[in-house]
């Protein structure tokens, strides 16, 4: 059988592996307050480029979204987002769960655009009656989106300024945000997103890690009491010490870009090899996430020898579906894929 439905169905990089069992006997300090965190998160600024950054060490990237999303927002504020955005689909209304309103914007292939966003914010403080109404308090958005494509430099910083033009925060879902930095066609750094986003985080469990994101809080824009705010959600884990030393792997010796680079290019031969047999492609998608139209006869066929995602029907004969590749997809199970297709 083989696998391309996700990209965190192996367990741990090698290297992320061997320091958990290096640090293993080490005892430490609880609650993220060891010196593996400290120097994981120092790594992380400087990579960023971000000094004087705050960064808070989380497991999953759901409570990630719900956690930054409730603590930055008033009770009376919700987040905007993409109507295929994760926090509008997929996290079974845990933003709602918290009491706030996610406030849904038109889409093109995963991406919303600074022109939908300031109609939004316009037509909303346009309304004499907008004190009854749900505030637009912050935007949310992902990098890699849903469906695998990448918001441009230029795109970001059209949306970071209508974001400080009404004073609410920007935050990026970087779940996959290292196979997006690793893509050949983004024009966008790490230091980019620092400099135009007030919140993002780093996704580890998509990346060779057990599990874990990295939420980075530029200039002064972190809540105040965050750590409280983690403990009141459930979230903050006891042993710290262990997604600390797993983001102290990741950003040693660049570890991170290697990892992106595998799965980028695996990506790459997929897509080249789906082309030449002539498939079609739901949309463009520049990442580790390719998605192609199969008729239903064929899907279960091939459902035989492979495990993938449904993604949506497209007609009512044929269904998109979606081959992730990751930090651990080998060459040769990409070659064994294209040949059963």
């Amino acid at each position: 059988m083989l696998y391309f439905v996700n990209d965190y169905s192996e367990g741990v990089h090698e290297k992320i592996l061997q320091h958990l069992i290096d640090t293993n006997m080490e005892q430490l300090a609880g609650y993220g307050m060891d010196h593996y965190c400290e120097s994981a998160k120092e790594k992380i600024k400087k990579a960023c480029g971000c000094e004087d950054a705050e960064v808070f060490l989380l497991t999953g990237g759901t409570q990630t979204n719900q956690i930054v999303i409730d603590t930055l927002l008033q009770p009376y504020e919700g987040v905007v987002a993409a109507q295929t955005g994760h926090v509008s689909t997929h996290e079974a209304g845990a933003i709602e769960f918290t009491g706030h309103k996610v406030l849904e914007l038109p889409q093109k292939d995963g991406k919303i655009c600074a022109a939908d966003l300031q109609k939004l914010a316009e037509r909303f403080y346009g309304d004499e009656n907008h004190e009854h109404m749900v505030f637009p308090g912050m935007v949310y958005i992902s990098h890699p989106t849903e469906y695998g494509t990448l918001y441009s430099r230029k795109e970001l910083e059209e949306l970071s300024a209508v974001c400080r033009e009404y004073k609410m925060p920007l935050y990026l879902d970087g779940a996959r945000l290292i196979y997006g930095i690793a893509a050949a066609e983004t024009d966008v750094t790490l230091q980019d997103i620092a400099e135009l986003c007030d919140v993002f985080y780093i996704g580890g469990t998509k990346a060779g890690a057990l599990c874990g994101e990295a939420v980075v809080f530029t200039g002064d824009s972190m809540p105040k009491h965050f750590l409280t705010r983690v403990k009141q959600h459930g979230a903050l884990l006891a042993k710290g010490r262990l997604v600390g030393v797993q983001f102290d792997a990741l950003f040693t010796d660049e570890l991170y870009k290697e990892i992106g680079r595998n799965a980028i290019e695996t990506a790459a031969v997929l897509k080249k090899g789906l082309q030449e047999k002539g498939y079609r492609f739901l949309l463009e998608s520049p990442t580790n996430q390719q998605f192609i139209i199969l008729e239903d006869t064929r899907l279960e066929e091939l459902r035989k020898d492979v495990q993938f995602s449904f993604w949506e029907k497209t007609d009512a004969s044929h269904t998109a579906v979606r081959f992730a590749t990751s930090w651990a997809t080998r060459m040769e199970d990409v070659q064994k894929l294209l040949y059963l297709l």
